[in-house]
């Protein structure tokens, strides 16, 4: 039967985790810095003109789930969007 202990851990894999744990929260160290650098040649005071007539709209939804990160208009708004269009292109325009 189970004794209620819990399994001893190895210096090496205690280690691991460490190392992974620091990877990540780099990671996320990263993408708050790179929520916070504005997209050259954009007007600031136009966009928040914008985002503030758009409140109740699915852009003001989409920059509440952005963390704010569209109406900074950062470098990192768009996530993972342009390489799913990209990749959808190239599927498309590949000989069948």
């Amino acid at each position: 039967m189970a004794t209620g202990q819990l399994p001893s851990v190895n210096k090496a894999g205690l280690s691991e985790l460490f190392r992974r744990l620091r990877f990540v929260l780099l990671a996320i160290f990263v993408y708050r810095i790179g929520t916070h650098i504005p997209v050259p040649g954009i007007d600031p005071g136009q966009l928040a003109a914008l985002f503030n007539q758009n409140q109740g709209t699915i852009l003001g939804l989409a920059n509440m789930f952005s963390g704010g990160a569209l109406e900074r208009m950062s470098i990192l708004a768009l996530g993972i969007m342009p390489y799913i269009s990209a990749s959808i292109i190239m599927q498309l325009m590949s000989a069948v």
